[in-house]
């Protein structure tokens, strides 16, 4: 498909240079929008927003108070230890070598899978220093509640430093076993543009590495993940030090996110076919995503929570947990089906042959819909939201901004499928005409 191994980037995403340095600047700042709609002095109810009480906080604690914003010396220190700490656990827990997807040269990076050991660790050690503690008021979790903002900042500049990092690397050319011969690294084919700022942006290298250790995978499924769940977890902590107890509502987004981090974390093989391992370069976009938009932004509903002391019925509850397990059983069933047909163990499943050797899938989940996983996602999304209930839409930026990712990634894809497909990808979309939502999309 492609005569050299590293082509230049002809068509760029976002826009090109124009839309990544607009979202280079949007995100952060709906991360911080975010915040000053729900914190400790001001938490959004209904739909109007008080702006006098967000000018207030901007003065406070954003121009009065900037020099400990942008250079908190505890916060670097705790995120310097976390990241580098999880960098060290990663290298040195056992696990399993498995190679991922075939590259355009021909090879296979290895990857070390070590989710379920390190997700043993880590809860080991949350529920030791419980123990030791011998009460829900752990010092960390207040340190997280305590710095939430400076710590989302300190994660936003530590972003900008190492995709600033893989992007110089990609430029410093790789030695074969006996360091004699210079190699090309393999670059991202929407990342070679020969554009500074868009590379930058959207990742020039494919799978920027130090040695065997892979830092997109591991930014993936570790800090940012982890991070979470730890957020999640001030919340309910900060709910219980300051009510004597845990409202239904905090405790089950607390739950449903926890399961989905988790398994994450410990299905991380099935990461290495997703197109964030397999097409996109790691820069900016991922890193910022990673770092400080994921675990950030995902963590609204337990925040929110944790300020407004609301309860579910028991109806209610279970109809939140009905959509959840719906969605993750589509999600989950209809991923593991598309990994066993392509590993050749459903052969008797229904597929469109094509002149590159791939198989196109069109009965079983995937006859129902082009990305029937993607339905499942938005299922899960909505379990989340549903327990603040219904008094403000802020609570629901989260489902409303993951459809919109999905609809890209949908596009994207499609894009993709018709360049490499050609007629064969017609005729799976005559088949197949739905992209997401059976029946409507």
């Amino acid at each position: 498909m492609y005569t050299q191994l590293n082509p230049k980037t002809k068509e760029k995403d976002f826009f090109g240079v124009f839309g990544s340095v607009i979202i280079t600047l949007l995100l952060p700042t709906v991360v911080l929008f975010l915040y000053l709609c729900c914190n400790e002095t001001y938490v959004i109810d209904g739909i109007s927003i008080d702006f006098n009480k967000i000018n207030e906080i901007v003065q406070d604690e954003l121009i009065d108070n900037w020099k400990s914003l942008l250079l908190n010396f505890d916060c670097w220190l705790f995120y310097l230890c976390w990241f580098f700490g999880l960098v060290l656990f990663d290298l040195i827990m056992p696990g399993k070598t498995i190679h991922g997807v075939e590259l355009r040269d021909g090879s296979k990076l290895e990857y070390l899978i070590n989710g379920w050991q390190l997700s043993l660790l880590f809860v080991s050690l949350i529920i030791g220093r419980l123990f030791y503690v011998g009460d829900f008021n752990l010092p960390e979790l207040r340190f997280l509640t305590d710095n939430y903002l400076s710590l989302a900042v300190t994660s936003f500049e530590f972003s900008i430093l190492l995709s600033i990092f893989v992007y110089i690397c990609s430029f410093i050319p790789l030695r074969d076993v006996n360091g004699l011969k210079t190699n090309e690294r393999i670059l991202a084919i929407g990342g070679n543009s020969g554009n500074l700022f868009f590379d930058w942006f959207i990742g020039r290298e494919l799978n920027p590495r130090i040695k065997s250790w892979d830092i997109k995978l591991f930014c993936e499924l570790r800090p940012g993940l982890l991070l979470w769940f730890l957020l999640n977890l001030s919340n309910l902590q900060k709910q219980y030090l300051e009510l004597g107890y845990v409202t239904n509502s905090l405790v089950l987004v607390n739950l449903l996110q926890a399961f989905y981090i988790f398994d994450g974390v410990l299905n991380e093989e099935g990461c290495l076919t997703m197109m964030d391992i397999t097409t996109d370069g790691f820069g900016f976009m991922l890193a910022f995503g990673d770092l400080t938009w994921l675990p950030f932004t995902y963590c609204l509903q337990s925040r929110y929570l944790s300020f407004k002391n609301y309860e579910l019925s028991l109806i209610q509850s279970c109809l939140i947990v009905s959509i959840m397990i719906i969605g993750y059983y589509i999600f989950n069933s209809s991923n593991k089906q598309k990994s066993l047909f392509k590993k050749g163990k459903l052969p008797n499943l229904k597929s469109i042959q094509t002149e590159s050797g791939s198989k196109l899938l069109i009965e079983g989940w995937w006859g129902l819909s082009q990305h029937i996983n993607y339905f499942g996602d938005i299922l899960i999304a909505l379990s989340w939201c549903l327990p603040t209930g219904f008094n403000t839409p802020l609570t629901y930026f989260y489902i409303i901004y993951f459809t919109c990712l999905l609809l890209h990634r949908q596009t994207r894809d499609e894009d993709k499928c018709k360049k490499k497909y050609g007629k064969y990808w017609k005729e799976y979309q005559r088949l197949v005409p739905y992209k997401i939502v059976p029946y409507i999309y």
